[in-house]
């Protein structure tokens, strides 16, 4: 899929990209910028996390590729994660006191 990219280094959000969606099959389909993909961690095959945050805002991630213990049920460590992510700044303040 040939897309344009559009790159603008915008001072107050980070790096802005824009890109054309295309068909994939019987989807649509959006690619990576390279330069997206080198911070984002990713290559082909990975998988990616799309999540809306609470402004509405969706943010793009690598998805955790984990091998659970047999004890340990999906949703339970992704409850953990999603704890965590939103403690991030609490938790990091207690580190640094």
């Amino acid at each position: 899929m040939n897309g344009v990219v559009k790159v603008s280094d915008d001072k107050s959000n980070g790096m802005r990209y824009t890109r054309k969606i295309g068909r994939m099959g019987n989807s649509l389909g959006v690619s990576l910028p390279k330069r997206l993909a080198d911070k984002l961690n990713v290559a082909q095959g990975d998988e990616i996390e799309f999540r809306e945050n609470d402004r509405g805002e969706v943010v793009l991630k690598k998805a955790r590729q984990v091998k659970l213990p047999d004890n340990v049920r999906p949703e339970v460590l992704e409850a953990f994660y999603d704890v965590f992510e939103e403690d991030e700044g609490i938790l990091q303040d207690l580190r640094d006191r």
